[in-house]
């Protein structure tokens, strides 16, 4: 399930959020100024009593007027029983904390007990109920934690729902989304809490939400963050490196943040093959050369490479993994549309399969060895001497001999439908990250 769903039509609700801590309190306040009856629960009496006064729990711009306001209208309360706030909820919202462990795991304990004192409630009432889990946790936890405390309760639904607010802006981000992200096993339930945030307007959004599975939902907030983080370090790389060089790094990184087509854009954020040819690989290693030079150490940078060949040799392991003798390779070249063969990942590729004694046969829509010459052929003869022995002229003469095909570029329309009507097998690393065998067995 992905998709985006309008929310141009407000559906009043009855929440409980459980926690009143950054997260909870900013969510229960604004949530309540957009005319939900809201009921906070946390054992902390002091912010039980600081919002019922009228007064934030803590700093944060913008939310003590709102806290007071919704208090005032009777829309905001807040309790320290579980049971008094379950009573009337349609919703129940779980905004505890996770922080991390020694070994870096983050700690469920919170979100174990709440889900605890939610389902010792649950005899009590005979109605649905939707567990909406806005902690940030990790993939599969819905699924592991929560959802086995309500497996006797077939009216309870868990979604995940998880934040974008950052602390000293939290309010604003509530209130101007730049993303809205519910995802969960059951339509309805995913739907019905999407439509609380009716009324909201980022200007990235628009009217709409991101509905999806429930583990993408949970991964979704990670990926974010992760971003975020990566975004940083790569900025102060870059400036330190620009210092270094005697260069103004405020204007290198205020010029690349001009370009949104490319750089501040969707642009590359897609999962694929490993990336090559003749400009990214040669221009990381300068870079590292420059600031080796310089004794400036740049962690991030220097891993770029690294992490590529870590992302290749997973392909390579999932490839070697399939039972077929007769592997037909689709794309040679680094990408689709070019004839660009230098730093291609696919022919590292090729010799570790030819290494291991696979029959290969290569096809690419752009190559002909005899329309190719000078540093690319250089570096295609020097690397796979005997390529010419294992090129297909066309794709149907490929798909004929092959046992499997291995697609490592996008394909065009055309291709793509012959060989979807070949009934050959597929492993398109061209889609995103190879399956691992020993992935799949750590999940289940």
């Amino acid at each position: 399930m992905q998709y985006t769903e309008n929310l141009s039509t407000a559906e009043p609700a009855k929440i409980a959020i459980f926690g009143l801590g950054y997260v909870g309190c900013v969510t229960a306040v604004c949530l309540a100024d957009l005319g939900h009856d809201v009921t906070g629960v946390d054992t902390d009496a002091h912010k039980v009593r600081s919002v019922n006064e009228g007064r934030a729990p803590f700093s944060e711009p913008g939310l003590a007027e709102l806290v007071a306001a919704n208090v005032s209208a009777s829309r905001l309360r807040a309790v320290a029983d579980a049971a008094q706030a379950l009573d009337a909820a349609d919703i129940a919202m779980l905004c505890v904390g996770t922080p991390s462990e020694l070994n870096g795991s983050p700690s469920l304990e919170q979100l174990r007990r709440v889900t605890t004192d939610i389902a010792a409630c649950a005899p009590r009432f005979n109605k649905p109920l939707i567990v909406a889990v806005r902690s940030t946790v990790p993939p599969g936890t819905c699924e592991q934690v929560v959802m086995p405390a309500f497996a006797e309760f077939p009216h309870l639904q868990v979604v995940s729902n998880p934040e974008f607010l950052r602390e000293g802006a939290a309010v604003r981000d509530f209130r101007e989304p730049s993303l809205i992200v519910v995802g969960g096993n059951d339509a309805e339930a995913v739907s019905r809490v999407g439509r609380i945030y009716a009324g909201l307007g980022g200007a990235a959004i628009g009217s709409e939400i991101c509905l999806v599975s429930l583990r993408t939902a949970e991964m979704i907030k990670y990926a974010c963050n992760a971003f975020h983080a990566l975004k940083v370090s790569f900025a102060n790389e870059i400036g330190s490196l620009s210092v270094a060089l005697g260069v103004d790094p405020h204007q290198v990184m205020e010029t690349l943040c001009r370009d949104r087509k490319l750089n501040t854009s969707a642009a590359y954020l897609k999962p694929g093959f490993a990336f090559g040819g003749s400009c990214l690989p040669k221009d990381l290693r300068a870079l590292e050369f420059q600031a080796r030079r310089r004794d400036l150490k740049l962690p991030l940078l220097e891993s770029v490479l690294e992490s590529n060949q870590a992302y290749l040799d997973r392909a390579i392991e999932a490839v070697l993994a399939l039972p077929s003798q007769g592997l037909a390779i689709a794309g040679l070249s680094f990408k689709e549309n070019t004839d660009d063969l230098r730093e291609s990942p696919v022919i590292p590729l090729i010799e570790q399969l030819i290494g291991k004694g696979r029959d290969v046969r290569v096809w690419d829509p752009h190559i002909r060895l005899a329309g190719i010459y000078g540093s690319n052929l250089r570096y295609l003869l020097d690397k796979l001497p005997h390529i010419g022995q294992r090129m297909e002229e066309s794709l149907d003469a490929l798909l004929h001999w092959a046992d499997h095909v291995v697609v490592t570029q996008k394909l065009s329309p055309d291709a793509a439908a012959a060989l979807s009507a070949s009934g050959v097998p597929v492993l398109d690393l061209a889609a995103g990250p190879a399956p691992r065998a020993v992935v799949a067995a750590a999940e289940r």
